[in-house]
């Protein structure tokens, strides 16, 4: 399978491991950013407090559901997060190099776990694939791409 069409192919480079830990990294601050505030509103500042545990609901909402939902906000709307944006980088089709479906994404999403067993190793393997695929790539038939150029190196 290749991207699309050859010109297209020409104009964009898989984007590799360490420029995707970058994003994931400043995806992750933004994250704490909006998250740290509103769990500490929600659990009345007593986070750290061990005699008032958070609520179940509550802390599964702000653990799993709104990171969850937020990620695939951007990636349905962006085809991006804003850490990847900021490497002018876009989750793509592997197939067609167009905008992935929302199901497809929603399943690269569920593939992030599926990646983070055995040490990691589905998101190591970006680093050793020829089209720079983590495991969650592979299993929702996704790519990773960014304009070629020196202005955007």
């Amino acid at each position: 399978m290749t991207l699309e069409t050859p010109p297209l192919a020409a104009k964009l480079s898989y984007v590799g491991f360490w420029v995707r830990v970058w994003a994931s990294l400043i995806d992750s601050v933004l994250l704490l950013i909006v998250i740290v505030p509103v769990g500490l509103y929600v659990f009345d500042t007593n986070v750290l407090d061990p005699s008032q545990p958070p609520s179940d609901a509550a802390n599964f909402l702000l653990s799993w559901v709104i990171p969850a939902l937020a990620v695939l906000v951007f990636w349905i709307q962006r085809q991006s997060t804003p850490g990847k944006l900021l490497f002018h980088a876009r989750i793509v089709d592997a197939a067609t190099g167009g905008e992935p479906r929302p199901l497809q994404l929603v399943v690269r999403y569920l593939g992030y776990y599926v990646s983070l067993l055995f040490l990691g190793l589905g998101f190591v393997w970006i680093a050793f694939d020829q089209r720079k695929q983590g495991l969650h790539d592979k299993i929702a038939n996704t790519l990773v791409v960014r304009p070629t150029g020196p202005e955007f190196d």
